[in-house]
């Protein structure tokens, strides 16, 4: 396969996109093939990290293909709203996430329809939706309203008020920079088999030096031709909107994978990808400072200097 992740190939041998194309070339060339749960098979290496200066405004967008930001960024903000169901998604055009309720759908209703037409459902008819749409209690539901229980006035255990750890971590930042437990958590086991996929970048903790804000993540499992460009976008975003919030600069966006692998049905966008070198710095401006993190809109977001190469495609896995 050819590589530019060859030295001799890198005009730009400093670029902190390297790390991202090494990691890919290391799991295609040396990584174990495994039969997954998608029965695709992946070829996977366990444990990894990559680390991304957020200073200056930069962020970890990758170059080597186009990748969708916005979109990435409507993400995000759905997470923020507590929202399981995709309806709303749907609405901005996001697709993201629609495999899995209409692969629950077909399993559970025997319709064969197709993925648009159930799309088209989900946005065209709200009680569909509200039916079929929902992802269970997925990642934003566990980040703004982590169940609690306890005992009511009849002895009888209850659900109790809910959990924002976003909101608790921000007034942690804010009242004890220096603590050790500024965590955002997203796997919930009591809840897991409720969920239509697991947290897969499951555990954000930031950390307060020198008047800057670092976060490290922690993914479980990750499609890394795929899912890691957006996540690496998403746990930078989330680091800049925290940052802002709190008065801070940005820090290091320290990134940790777990079981980190590539399908075998990715092979192409694969060669294709490490045919590319990265070039260029995209810088993210936040260009309006909401009263707090749950009020930003998309209009606030704006990158420059982002000049990626050709998009490449591959289908999802679910």
């Amino acid at each position: 396969m050819a590589t530019a992740a060859n030295p001799a190939l890198r005009s730009d041998p400093h670029h902190p996109e390297w790390q991202y194309l090494d990691l890919m070339r290391a799991i295609w060339e040396t990584g174990s093939e495994r039969i997954d749960r998608t029965g695709i098979g992946t070829r996977s290496l366990f444990g990894a990290m990559l680390r991304f200066d957020l200073g200056g405004g930069r962020m970890p967008l990758i170059t080597t293909k186009r990748v969708y930001w916005k979109t990435a960024t409507r993400e995000m903000l759905w997470f923020l709203t507590g929202e399981t169901n995709i309806r709303p998604l749907v609405l901005q055009g996001v697709k993201i996430w629609n495999e899995w309720p209409h692969a629950h759908y077909v399993r559970e209703t025997g319709d064969a329809i197709t993925l648009d037409e159930f799309v088209r459902r989900i946005a065209e008819d709200e009680a569909f939706a509200a039916r079929w749409g929902d992802l269970g209690p997925v990642y934003g539901k566990q980040w703004v309203d982590w169940p609690t229980y306890r005992y009511g006035p009849d002895g009888k255990y209850e659900r109790g008020p809910g959990i924002n750890q976003v909101a608790q971590v921000i007034d942690s930042l804010r009242t004890n920079p220096g603590s050790r437990r500024h965590i955002i958590e997203g796997w919930n086991v009591a809840e897991l088999d409720w969920m239509a996929l697991p947290p897969c970048h499951k555990s954000y903790q930031f950390h307060v030096a020198d008047g800057r804000l670092n976060c490290a993540l922690y993914q479980r499992s990750c499609d890394v031709a795929l899912g890691l460009p957006f996540n690496l976008w998403g746990g930078a975003l989330l680091t800049r909107m925290i940052a802002q919030q709190v008065d801070l600069e940005p820090g290091e966006f320290v990134w940790m994978g777990g079981d980190v692998h590539l399908y075998l049905n990715h092979a192409d966008l694969v060669g294709e990808q490490l045919t590319r070198a990265p070039s260029g710095s995209p810088v993210l401006d936040l260009v309006r400072r909401p009263p707090s993190i749950f009020e930003f809109e998309i209009s606030d977001f704006a990158v420059r200097d982002y000049c990626p190469q050709a998009p490449l495609s591959a289908p999802v896995a679910v």
